[in-house]
């Protein structure tokens, strides 16, 4: 298994333009939701994107490296990928783009719990489970905040729950990727397992419960453009990327910007309404994230103040 880095520059830079890409994917489908259902527009993303992996793949066939046993792992993450964006797509349907963001990236905690158990590199200390105790005390906070004026108490729960139910697919996809072959696999190789999952599995979800409208309109070209090239191409190669290079857990330090970029992003652009509860609730699930990713640089800041005083 190789090793893995802790975060520089390069890594952190990266990580901030991927949460703002991330924070903005949740924007993008709600956008475009009353032209195009979201289910459909991640397949037609999807597959889109899986015909620009495959030529990639088809161009760098010669230079790619081959690892043996990758299929049967990259058959499970192309399910759990397709099953959690069916779970981001119905959740989109029920609650808003900012409660959505707010769930789903609560991912990093599972993932960091995960990892806990799998590798001794990568074991908690007491401040971050205090962290993931924090974390998990904003979900509930978050969760039973009043309704967002205009929506149905019951429909934004379960919008909220199908949230949730879909950062923890996201983990089990990290986790699957970085516990078998898949970690040596090349990145192109493992995403394209994933769109292609996606794309079949999401098109029949769209085919079966009637949601094939397309109205082509300036917003939905300009979303799935986005959705295809900058999220389920670069943002996912570049993922990918790091995850091969840089610890997990610690690459979840920067998490907390996904959300607040999404929070910021729905509230400007969708207009959406931030009750003050939920607000609360997710300041603790970021302090959370923050407690559980952060834990090295926060001990590195503070030894280092200790030793300049």
């Amino acid at each position: 298994m190789a090793i893995r880095a802790p975060l520089d520059s390069r890594a952190t830079g990266l990580m901030i333009l991927l949460c703002l890409i991330w924070g903005l994917q949740q924007v993008a489908i709600k956008a475009a939701s009353a032209d195009v259902a979201p289910v459909l527009q991640i397949a037609l993303r999807s597959g889109a994107a899986a015909l620009i992996v495959g030529v990639l793949l088809l161009v760098r066939r010669r230079t790619l490296r081959r690892v043996e046993g990758a299929w049967q792992p990259g058959i499970a993450v192309g399910l759990l990928f397709a099953l959690e964006y069916l779970a981001v797509s119905e959740g989109l349907r029920l609650t808003s783009a900012a409660h959505m963001v707010i769930f789903l990236y609560t991912a990093p905690i599972f993932v960091a719990i995960g990892l806990h158990f799998r590798f001794p590199g990568e074991r908690l200390k007491g401040v971050q489970w205090l962290g993931i105790a924090i974390a998990f005390c904003g979900v509930a906070v978050a969760f039973y905040s009043p309704e967002t004026p205009g929506s149905d108490a019951r429909h934004q729960r379960l919008g909220d729950a199908l949230a949730l139910l879909a950062a923890l697919l996201w983990a089990a996809t990290t986790l699957t990727i970085r516990c078998t072959r898949l970690a040596e696999t090349p990145a192109p190789l493992t995403l394209f397992y994933q769109l292609a999952g996606a794309f079949v599995l999401l098109m029949a979800a769209a085919l079966a419960s009637g949601q094939m409208h397309l109205h082509l309109t300036g917003i939905v070209v300009a979303s799935l453009v986005f959705q295809t090239l900058v999220v389920s191409v670069f943002s996912f190669l570049t993922w990918f990327w790091l995850l091969g290079r840089y610890l997990g857990s610690r690459l979840g330090v920067l998490a907390f910007l996904t959300p607040l970029f999404g929070v910021g992003l729905g509230a400007w652009l969708l207009g959406e309404h931030l009750e003050s509860v939920f607000v609360v609730g997710s300041l603790m699930v970021l302090v959370g994230i923050f407690l559980v990713s952060g834990h090295d640089l926060l001990i590195t800041a503070l030894r280092r103040r200790a030793l300049a005083s």
